[in-house]
């Protein structure tokens, strides 16, 4: 699929990508242009003076992971999504599951009332020693329960207590909740699979008690410094793969407007190769799909393409024109948020002014 945008220029999705076109032609699929972390709207003589206040560390992966989830350099406590779900736990029977990682362990749900909670591929991961006779012994496995989940004097035994507690009521209710829960499609890729525990845990919703959830998945291998030609591609391919088939389920079990799905990652590449590949760079370019979506249009800005022009820095870096406060604000608008908390959640939203990016119906 292609698009007009500004200045003329067109765009057009790598043939990889080819599953998602139908998605951005028929309305369900936006690109946004130019997306990354900000602390203020930034220019090119701004970057190179230093004379506006700047993410920290830039470059650095493990920095930028952090703030484009927590907004704030690593090592926070809590992420935008997580701050999002604190608002909305309530909602829910169970507040274990307002949160759901099937891509590791992340900051992006992290909130100040509710964590995220982790699962694998087929769902929630048991204590092994709890489902069979210790031993030999089932009185050896009632002792183990006691042992692991009585409350204690000790403020981090009686965490410790506390949260094995809660993984042993949450693992029992969600593989009850699953145990009938199916979804159609191809799930086989590594991503597509987890897309698909996502999947059949917004099936269960009802046995669950669930009205709002946010979930994180995650696929690796894009920091291609070398062989980008051989590598790039097979990534593309299992993302747009794994998307659309998640967004044909979505639409079969009848909540593809109720579900909106974006990408992320913590810096584009350099549009100046390396000889063999591409480096680190800042800005990158995003898909928020869903039946919610205003699509089919590009949102952002797209500079005109001048490696030493206004909107590159550092040969070859894009120089963000949205930021990663605007892209979760109009995500958290959707999700329900009032306009005085994105401004809690997002605490470089001020800077942008208060116009929503529109990404998604009201």
């Amino acid at each position: 699929g292609k698009a007009d945008t500004q200045g003329g220029m067109q765009f057009a999705l790598a043939p990889a990508l080819a599953p998602l076109a139908p998605l951005y032609e028929r309305g369900d699929m936006a690109a946004l242009l130019n997306v990354g972390p900000l602390i203020v709207p930034t220019t090119k003589a701004e970057y190179i003076g230093a004379r506006v206040p700047l993410p920290p560390k830039l470059f650095s992966h493990n920095d930028q992971q952090s703030v484009w989830q927590a907004l704030a350099p690593e090592g926070a406590s809590s992420g935008w999504a997580g701050r999002l779900t604190d608002l909305f736990a309530g909602a829910n029977a169970q507040r274990t599951f307002t949160g759901i990682t099937a891509g590791g362990s992340t900051v992006l749900l992290a909130g100040r009332k509710v964590a995220g909670y982790r699962v694998g591929i087929n769902g929630s991961t048991q204590i092994d020693l709890l489902h069979r006779d210790m031993y030999g012994s089932s009185a050896c496995t009632a002792l183990l329960r006691d042992l692991i989940t009585e409350p204690r004097e000790h403020l981090m035994e009686r965490e410790m207590s506390r949260i094995a507690a809660q993984s042993i009521s949450a693992d029992t209710r969600l593989r009850a909740a699953l145990a009938d829960v199916a979804v159609p499609g191809d799930f086989s890729t590594p991503l597509a699979q987890q897309l698909r525990i996502v999947a059949r845990i917004i099936a269960a919703r009802d046995t669950l008690g669930a009205r709002r959830q946010v979930f994180f998945v995650s696929q690796n291998g894009y920091d291609n410094h070398t062989g980008l030609n051989d590598t790039h591609p097979a990534l593309l391919k299992e993302m747009g793969q794994a998307l659309a088939v998640f967004q044909s389920a979505l639409a079969e079990m009848g909540v593809a407007d109720q579900v909106t799905t974006f990408t992320a990652s913590e810096f584009g590449r350099t549009l100046g190769s390396n000889g063999n590949g591409s480096d680190h760079g800042w800005g990158s370019h995003h898909f928020v799909l869903g039946g919610a979506v205003n699509g089919g249009r590009c949102y952002g800005a797209h500079p005109e393409i001048a490696l030493n022009g206004p909107g590159f820095v550092d040969n070859g870096r894009l120089l963000p024109t949205t930021s990663v406060d605007q892209l979760g604000a109009d995500l958290g608008a959707w999700f329900g948020a009032s306009r005085d908390d994105l401004r809690t959640v997002f605490p470089n939203l001020r800077h942008f002014g208060p116009e929503p990016l529109g990404m998604l119906k009201g």
